[in-house]
């Protein structure tokens, strides 16, 4: 028997026709029931899928001292805000505020999730105050180009943690993370066809989501072009990440001046051709891989590799300067794991022979840089670095 969600995606369709694969894809996980509404998503037992933050508490330790290298970068600015996009159950910022990195005292915490549940679920780890604590007073002044700016007044009250449905719409200095979470924004499909592109829709047929194949409009086959690089023979699939364009532009809207840091699966548009559409679009459930995206809509993950000439793009029209593209084993190293590893390794050597519990939190940070590292795993991530 068909769920709600299913229901009402199919009376879309009936309605409407075939929809466009991200309004699927947005319906399947942050619609009425679906994946993430549900607070499903990150985590181990119990949960869908692994992320670096729920690896355990060094991740965040390092985006510290990231976040730190920004803040000095930025001339030590207070208030300075930092925006945890797509914070699910806010373990990353959990994690950074343990760290208690130099900037806690102009920092203000925003973390940004859409999903209520995974709101309500931050509670249990992070101290959240009112939006208004969090991001004011305020005062109006203009820039040199007569640009109207919002800027806080009162300064060393940080830090300050708070949750919204959405980017803050003001205008400050300040670092924006998005780790993660461009991969689980809704995405079109598209297929190179002899003369153009074709788009992948999803319609109904016989009780079961099925694709649909239509020609691109004018908008998406620019998108298309930009995605393919020149790279994709006919026949081949690529993602087009509509969503995450808008992101990255709204991104550029709250950002007067600051850094822009993605970390998200990635690839280049000639390595999306070679893995094929089964290679770069994932589902996920109980950490295992799920079917189809079709199947069960709300009931696992949908997820994709991020064509990263064209994520550099999108944030360029933006206003971003790109600064950095590393894996994130590079950045890792960059921001001294290996000098924290080591300094565990050490500890725990010391203690091995108590077994106490701080000995085993220092075994536990060496094999949770084994993991962030990871060549095969989590350290393939890619790591883009943007300034504005």
């Amino acid at each position: 028997m068909p769920t709600a969600l299913e229901g009402f995606i199919a009376e879309r369709i009936h309605r409407e026709g075939p929809i466009p694969f991200d309004a699927f894809v947005d319906l399947a996980l942050y619609g009425p029931g679906g994946f993430f509404d549900q607070a499903r998503g990150a985590g181990r037992a119990g949960r869908d899928f692994v992320t670096s933050p729920e690896v355990g508490q060094l991740y965040g330790a390092l985006v510290a001292r990231a976040i730190d290298g920004w803040w000095r970068d930025l001339g030590e600015p207070d208030p300075f805000l930092v925006v945890d996009a797509g914070a699910g159950r806010g373990r990353l910022v959990a994690d950074v505020l343990a760290a208690a990195p130099a900037c806690a005292p102009a920092l203000r915490l925003v973390l940004v999730e859409r999903s209520l549940a995974l709101r309500e679920a931050q509670r249990e780890l992070v101290a959240l105050e009112p939006v208004e604590d969090a991001l004011g007073p305020v005062t109006r002044v203009y820039d040199d180009d007569d640009d109207d700016v919002v800027h806080t007044l009162v300064q060393g009250m940080g830090p300050i943690a708070t949750s919204l449905a959405e980017l803050p719409a003001v205008r400050t200095t300040g670092a924006v993370i998005a780790n993660e979470l461009l991969d689980n924004l809704p995405f079109r499909v598209v297929e190179r066809a002899g003369d153009g592109w074709l788009e992948v829709r999803v319609g109904r047929d016989d009780g079961a989501f099925v694709e649909v194949l239509v020609p691109a409009a004018e908008d998406l086959t620019a998108e298309a072009d930009m995605v393919a690089c020149g790279a994709a023979p006919p026949g081949a699939r690529l993602p087009v990440p509509s969503s995450a364009r808008e992101l990255l532009h709204a991104c550029g809207d709250a950002l007067g001046t600051g850094v822009l840091a993605v970390v998200d699966y990635g690839a280049t548009a000639a390595e999306l051709v070679t893995r094929g559409e089964r290679g770069w679009l994932r589902t996920y459930r109980e950490h295992e891989r799920g079917t189809s995206p079709l199947v069960a809509p709300g009931e696992q993950d949908i997820t994709i590799d991020l064509p990263v000439e064209y994520i550099v793009h999108a944030a360029e029209r933006a206003g971003f300067t790109l600064l950095d593209d590393l894996t994130q084993a590079e950045w890792l190293r960059s921001l001294g794991v290996e000098a924290m590893v080591d300094e565990a390794r050490a500890a725990w050597e010391a203690r091995a022979h108590i077994g106490d519990l701080e000995a085993l939190r220092h075994r536990s940070r060496v094999s949770e840089a084994a993991a962030l590292v990871d060549p095969a795993g989590l350290g393939a991530h890619r790591v883009l670095v943007f300034r504005m």
